[in-house]
């Protein structure tokens, strides 16, 4: 039997100071480049530190036991500070919203909160491309307030057909026929094309690659292949573990011909493959073999409002501290165009045994 491991609560805070706000900010409009010329359009938003499911790479339970410290529900942003932050973000060009955890799902009344983000408008007008992540457990009963609320798309993490390998995979023994339930009831109430990711792990699941491609194949939805990463400090991530994307590719053209697709829009991170007979498409996600920092659009906001600007990172921004102190919307907006101006990440870039083992947030936390 392992040693249990424990992470002290001062590091599953991860507390930030108060982000700059210059005298003199800017108006909040305009989009923002940071120091690489990597422009701001997507918004990940972690609405709960909290799952259902203990995923081995994401929650393990070696870590998040029945005596694991989640956040109160004071420390939470708000739906109306989460409203606000999200209309500083879309002034700035932010077009893409993407509601996240945790299980976002378990979040009460979340539809509510999806509501009053789907009102927002971007800088052109258009609607906010507004979606969602899951895994998926209660999303049967979830869809339809969801997309009565205006949620855009949706998108379901599911690491295996076999029942067997996905009860081991999420290590609460839930049942994956509950999961496809959820996928087809966000079908039926017009979701349509559901996106479904897989985290690809080398001997524990990259049996299923196959079965998951032809399971999908001619439905409508799309697979997306996500290589292992080494988010947070207690998925036990070694390089050993990752199957790189190619061989995912080479596995399912061997059965199912593909050819390559064009991305689309810049910066989209899944490389696009579709059968050559017509029957839909796959993707994959190759943070670790083939880096994609250079184009990265990504901003993220923890479940307590701390904002982080690369997946990997190891601290954060505060802005719940200005939104609960008193500042305007021209000081928050002015502190977000600051902050992503001085914009330097590309962790995956420079990826190696030293930076894998780094202190870095927990997925959980900050959203994947």
């Amino acid at each position: 039997m392992t040693d249990r491991i424990v992470i002290p609560i001062a590091e599953r805070r991860y507390d930030a100071a108060l982000p700059h706000v210059p005298e003199s900010p800017e108006p909040p409009s305009g989009r923002l480049f940071d120091t690489r010329g990597r422009r701001m359009h997507d918004l990940r938003i972690s609405v709960t530190d909290r799952c259902n499911f203990r995923c081995t790479y994401c929650m393990p339970k070696s870590v998040f036991d029945k005596d694991y410290a989640f956040l109160p529900q004071s420390s939470l942003l708000s739906f109306e500070e989460i409203a606000r932050v999200v209309r500083v973000f879309v002034a700035h060009g932010v077009e893409k919203v993407r509601l996240t955890g945790g299980e976002p799902l378990l979040r009460k009344d979340v539809e509510r909160l999806v509501g009053m983000l789907a009102e927002l408008r971007t800088a052109s007008g258009e609607p906010l491309d507004l979606t969602l992540t899951t895994n998926g457990s209660l999303l049967a009963r979830k869809a339809r307030a969801l997309r009565d609320a205006g949620l855009r798309r949706v998108t379901v993490s599911l690491d295996a057909l076999d029942d067997a390998t996905f009860r081991a995979m999420n290590d609460v023994d839930f049942p994956v026929a509950d999961v496809l339930a959820g996928i087809e009831a966000a079908k039926a109430v017009g979701f349509g094309s559901v996106k479904v990711n897989m985290v690809v792990k080398r001997g524990v699941n990259d049996d299923q690659i196959v079965p998951m491609a032809a399971y999908f194949r001619g439905s409508g939805h799309i697979v997306r292949f996500i290589e292992f990463m080494d988010v947070g400090a207690s998925n036990g991530w070694r390089l050993d573990d990752v199957l790189p994307s190619r061989e995912v590719v080479a596995r399912i053209d061997a059965a199912h011909p593909l050819e390559p697709v064009d991305p689309n829009y810049p910066g989209e991170v899944a490389e696009r493959w579709r059968y050559r007979d017509g029957t839909g498409e796959i993707g994959v996600i190759s943070s670790v073999t083939q880096p994609f920092c250079g184009e990265c659009s990504r901003a993220r906001l923890s479940t307590e409002g701390r904002l982080y600007t690369c997946l990997f990172a190891s601290a954060g921004h505060d802005l719940r501290g200005l939104l609960r102190g008193g500042c305007d919307d021209v000081q928050l907006a002015g502190a977000v165009s600051h902050l992503w101006a001085l914009r330097a990440d590309h962790y995956s870039e420079v990826r190696s045994a030293e930076t894998a083992g780094l202190r870095k947030i927990e997925m959980s936390y900050i959203g994947g």
